[in-house]
């Protein structure tokens, strides 16, 4: 069901915890299924992202997507990070069972999330980032397939 690496994010966690301080700090969750992920970004003066922490409440998938993206983000731009998609997440990790597609929607999301609190923070526009949402519902998931 899960691949060697969903089973290893998930057992062996990469960047879990939270950052004293954080640039940007980014919340997310998924009513219907109960994950919530939290990820802490350290953004440095040029922009980019020097450590990334996360903390995700959920199952084995959504712990592995959380631990996936830190490690596509960690020493990324704030532009190279706001590239990483939840089909990029899914990819690294060898694929996801469809029914938890949303957990890489998820990390995608608490990336964007912790861009925006970073954006807002420091009075900048982040070029190509939205708003995020806070809820992931299960429209959003359905359009991802």
């Amino acid at each position: 069901m899960y691949s060697e690496k969903v089973m290893d994010h998930f057992k062996n966690p990469r960047n879990m915890g939270e950052i004293e301080n954080p640039s940007g700090v980014g919340t997310v969750g998924n009513a219907k299924c109960g994950d919530i992920m939290r990820m802490f970004l350290d953004i440095d003066e040029n922009g980019v992202i020097q450590e990334v922490k996360f903390k995700t409440f959920g199952c084995g998938a959504a712990v592995a997507t959380s631990s996936m993206a830190t490690e596509l983000v960690k020493g990324k731009t704030i532009q190279e990070a706001l590239q990483v998609t939840n089909k990029a997440v899914m990819e690294a990790l060898d694929g996801l069972p469809p029914v938890k597609v949303h957990c890489s929607l998820l990390a995608e999301e608490a990336i964007h999330a912790a861009l925006w609190d970073y954006a807002e923070k420091h009075g900048i526009k982040i070029e190509g980032l939205q708003k995020p949402k806070n809820d992931i519902s299960e429209e959003e998931e359905e359009e991802e397939y």
